[in-house]
């Protein structure tokens, strides 16, 4: 039942997308989510081309599922983006006005591209600008937020205008939702803070237990971790604001990564994985509206498949009733 364009176009079996959750969708995560019939996804910011290139090479010898890799626009780094172009099956771009160049690189490495768009004029602009998909985010998407109006008017608009297939992203967290969006005509749903409780997502334990503990309500949307990229929203869990509010001092936390660690300074844009150390409750704890469905730490496979299995019974039901 859960076959679409999106499914179609990448040789899925489940229409799900695994948001890049930089820092925390390591390759397992991203693996899991492949082999479960989804588009697993990393986002690799602040490696060189070698550490992306190796990464993303481990990546397609543990996996025959569907990959792909995140860019954002104000660290993009055109020889990382060739590097991965011509080993994953999808790049994607976010934070910046589609350009048809990008686009064209990730073409001529053999690679589908896709844009993460925010308003009905950034999806048309992406459309034009050659991508084969279009993700379409709503505000009430965890992590940095490019939409401004709620999923579905959102959703509604961009159907409308673009041909080309369409993801939903923002506040889809579980079943219900899912099925809601296809319904509403998205060929696809991502989905980003749902996994931050998957067993294999590198995220730290404290952060994971506040995730479980909390609500839709206990996010906000804000600017309050800008250093290193000033002016640009974000939704977190509003006690990580407040905490960061509170710390005294330049520098919040240490963060391990591939290639040496980073210090993170106060307000930084940083998220605690598990390896991180320091104050991680003054960190940026990302987390969309769907955070209510983040319930209880579980393997991707078995978070998949209850949102597909949940998706298909409530789509049949609504076909039941209107047959």
């Amino acid at each position: 039942m859960l076959e679409t364009a999106f499914t179609r176009l990448l040789e899925l079996r489940v229409p799900l997308q695994l948001a890049p959750l930089p820092f925390h969708n390591v390759p397992d995560l991203a693996v899991a989510v492949a082999d479960a019939g989804g588009l697993g996804m990393v986002g690799l910011p602040l490696l060189s081309p070698g550490g992306v290139a190796a990464i993303l090479d481990d990546l397609k010898r543990r996996t025959a599922g569907v990959v792909g890799v995140n860019f954002l626009m104000p660290f993009l780094d055109r020889a990382c983006l060739k590097a991965a172009a011509s080993r994953v099956r999808v790049v994607e771009f976010f934070y910046g006005d589609p350009d048809p160049e990008l686009v064209a690189v990730a073409h001529a490495g053999g690679a589908l591209a896709a844009w993460q768009t925010g308003s009905c004029q950034e999806a048309v602009a992406a459309e034009q600008a050659g991508c084969d998909f279009i993700v379409a985010q709503g505000v009430e998407a965890g992590g940095h937020v490019r939409g401004r109006v709620g999923l579905l008017p959102l959703l509604a608009e961009v159907l409308e205008k673009v041909r080309c297939p369409v993801v939903a992203a923002g506040g889809i967290g579980g079943a219900r939702e899912l099925a809601a969006v296809l319904a509403a005509g998205a060929s696809g749903a991502r989905m980003g803070t749902r996994f931050l409780a998957a067993t294999e997502a590198n995220v730290h334990p404290s952060y994971r237990e506040l995730l479980i503990a909390s609500r839709a309500e206990d996010t906000v949307l804000t600017e309050a971790f800008s250093t290193m990229w000033p002016n640009a929203p974000h939704r977190v869990l509003r006690s990580s604001v407040e905490a960061a509010a509170a710390f005294q001092g330049d520098v919040v936390a240490n963060l391990p990564l591939p290639e040496g660690s980073f210090p993170v300074p106060r307000s930084g844009v940083a998220s605690p994985t598990r390896e991180t150390t320091g104050t991680i409750e003054a960190m940026s704890l990302y987390a969309g509206e769907s955070v209510s469905a983040v319930r209880r730490v579980q393997p991707a496979a078995e978070i998949v498949r209850e949102l597909v299995e949940g998706a298909e019974a409530r789509l049949r039901a609504l076909q039941s009733k209107s047959a």
